[in-house]
């Protein structure tokens, strides 16, 4: 694929993801609120934070071609898990996140002036039972502070990780087939 899109995302793994497309693409980065709204389910807040940072990209004058927005929020008893705001919180999503099931929903979006379209992808992961030097040790490595759900399973916190069900891609922070697919059908709109 030699189409050329804007990536809506400061991200160095969707860059690296997108790159893996053999996509064209500038990078540039957007101040979204990611606040959720009130009541805003999961699913809900992802797409929405995706079609946002892709429309948003489009207002800054991002318009000669379409423009890739994303999003990735980590889900526990339909709770979005964002990045941790400190040690404690950090600590008190992992250990929700220890021995469970969970699932991590990535949002694509591609817009331009007069279009939208996107899609959410599922995945499930399931952590091994962690113990609390591995949590501590994990967070003193520096790789949660900036993740959704306080890991990244390309890095050190994919050690943690016993089961996926879905996109690995995903969970890093790209479907790449998911993504392409969208883009595909976007163009042919």
């Amino acid at each position: 694929m030699t189409t050329a899109v804007y990536l809506a995302s400061a991200s160095p793994r969707r860059k690296e993801l997108l790159s893996q497309l053999g996509v064209e693409f500038t990078q540039f980065s957007v101040d979204a609120d990611e606040s959720p709204l009130p009541n805003e389910q999961p699913r809900a807040l992802v797409e929405r934070l995706a079609r946002l940072k892709a429309q948003s990209g489009v207002e800054l004058g991002y318009t000669d071609r379409p423009v890739l927005g994303s999003d990735t929020v980590v889900v526990i008893d339909n709770e979005s898990l964002g990045k941790p705001r400190d040690k404690n919180d950090f600590i008190h999503t992992l250990k929700r996140l220890s021995g469970n099931t969970h699932q991590v929903l990535t949002a694509v979006a591609f817009a331009t002036q007069n279009d939208v379209l996107s899609c959410v992808v599922s995945t499930d992961v399931t952590f091994k039972t962690l113990t609390d030097e591995e949590i501590n040790t994990y967070w003193d490595s520096n790789e949660p502070q900036d993740k959704a759900g306080g890991y990244g399973i390309q890095g050190l916190g994919g050690r943690f990780v016993t089961y996926i069900a879905g996109s690995y891609f995903s969970v890093v922070g790209l479907p790449l087939y998911e993504t392409e697919q969208l883009l595909k059908t976007f163009l042919r709109r």
